[in-house]
């Protein structure tokens, strides 16, 4: 199986596991990208070959200095104080990255 492959096969399963809460859905991200909400807000955006997570922001800054992610650009040159995009060399990282992301997100 190539790496592209098996990135996919990731995001669907990482997809699967959050889908089985009733409380997160899927649809689009930022554009026309995948992505998993609750309660209506975006908590994980699948790219091309990397995830974006929520987290707070002295969170992101740890995870860019340690370089686990680099800042989530929109696209437009905005860059997500909030946000953070982890490559495909550490998506070891994408499930617990992700479940600290819906955890930050749900409402309490």
């Amino acid at each position: 199986m190539g790496e592209e492959a098996e990135i996919e096969d990731l995001f669907g399963e990482l997809a699967e596991r959050f889908l089985a809460d009733p409380g997160v859905t899927q649809g689009t991200g930022f554009g026309k990208k995948k992505g998993l909400r609750v309660s209506n807000k975006i908590f994980a955006i699948f790219g091309a070959d990397d995830l974006a997570v929520k987290l707070p922001k002295a969170r992101v800054d740890q995870l860019v200095e340690d370089g686990v992610g680099i800042r989530f650009d929109t696209g437009g040159g905005r860059i997500m104080k909030e946000w953070v995009t982890v490559p495909a060399e550490h998506r070891d990282d994408w499930a617990p990255l992700a479940t600290e992301a819906l955890a930050f997100v749900r409402p309490t």
